[in-house]
């Protein structure tokens, strides 16, 4: 174990210092040019797949209140046509011999609204890592809260209540460091639907196991690990009205509750886990003790188990369908997989535009 100046304990089942005391980019480090080679030999017959559910979906904010979904304005012109929109807006209303006409938008909405990238700052844990025996908020590699990755200060003047909280800033493992590796590397694709259908199930080691030996699916060190459930595939076709109750119903995820599976995600030394349903995991009641005694750990424990122990990235809401119906066809699991997220600074997430070439 590498120790650093940040902890002094890292958490049971964790990588912290795996790639030196200052990383920031986690399992994706195995990602390297060889992989990118490896991945570019997957390239058969030229065909791509754009992985990205349209950015405005799910569609309004009832599948998740937290998330704004994404709203566009015209950008205001400045100088003589100041406060003009600069939606089909033409320069020959300034100079009258010029025939351009410009359209220009700014974009508000969530980071992690569509399909998007966690980022290692996404979500840490409460854990004494300094061994004072008083649990901090920590993230992967020990980078602290309030000392690596900021919290914003209220403004009482906001305009609205979504800014409220102006500038939080992740200094460490923001987005941007994913960003800057490229995130370009092999896809494996792992077709949850084709055996468990697209009810609710929590899938565990033995029955993922099942999966990949009847469809002959082998995950090696650094692949990009993709889950197929149908879960986006059905929230297309809602047309930006989900069904909340139905989607709820719908389609499964990893048991987060099963040690041997959050072993086996570390030691097949995946780079990253991505999925079409919301957080990879299936979200399950948080389990209690004996007589109901509270049980000390976190809601979402393959999130902890990833992004805050292992430095694995997670991938959610990607549209996986189409190519998963492709690869079945064609007897494939293994294509090129390209998907940087926005080179945001501080950010705790993406939206991403994922590419799969075959």
């Amino acid at each position: 174990m590498t120790f650093s100046p940040r902890w002094k304990q890292a958490p049971p089942g964790s990588r912290w210092g795996e790639f030196g005391p200052d990383d920031q980019l986690g399992r994706m480090n195995l990602v390297d040019a060889a992989k990118v080679l490896q991945a570019v030999t997957e390239v058969k017959v030229g065909l791509t797949f754009c992985l990205s559910l349209p950015l405005d979906v799910p569609g309004g904010m009832a599948l998740n209140p937290r998330r704004l979904p994404a709203q566009r304005f015209s950008t205001l012109r400045d100088g003589k046509s100041a406060g003009q929109q600069g939606f089909c807006w033409s320069y020959a209303s300034e100079a009258v011999d010029t025939t351009d006409v410009v359209c220009d938008d700014v974009l508000l909405m969530n980071t992690q609204y569509s399909t998007q990238w966690d980022s290692l700052a996404h979500m840490g844990s409460r854990f004494d890592a300094d061994g004072d025996g008083h649990a901090e908020a920590v993230f992967y590699n020990g980078y602290r809260a309030g000392v690596d990755i900021h919290a914003a200060t209220e403004d009482p003047h906001a305009i609205a209540d979504w800014a409220r909280f102006p500038g939080p800033n992740a200094a460490a493992l923001g987005i941007e460091n994913l960003a800057g590796h490229g995130a370009q590397g092999r896809g494996v694709m792992v077709d949850l639907e084709h055996h468990v259908g697209r009810h609710r199930e929590a899938v565990g080691y033995e029955r993922l196991m099942r999966i990949l030996d009847a469809d002959h699916v082998q995950i090696e060190v650094g692949d990009m690990v993709c889950l197929h459930t149908g879960f986006a595939d059905m929230l297309m076709a809602m047309n930006r009205q989900p069904d909340v109750k139905l989607l709820h119903e719908t389609g499964s995820g990893l048991d987060g509750n099963d040690p041997k599976l959050l072993n086996w995600i570390v030691d097949v030394k995946l780079a990253c886990l991505i999925s079409d349903n919301p957080a990879v995991e299936l979200v399950q009641a948080k389990p209690l003790g004996v007589g109901d005694t509270r049980i000390r750990g976190p809601r979402l424990p393959l999130h902890e188990h990833c992004l805050f122990k292992n430095g694995i990235h997670l991938g959610e809401l990607w549209w996986l369908t189409p190519l998963a119906r492709w690869l079945r066809t064609h007897g494939r699991s293994r294509f090129l997989l390209t998907a940087p997220p926005l080179r945001l600074p501080g950010a705790a997430g993406s939206p991403t535009t994922p590419i799969a070439t075959v």
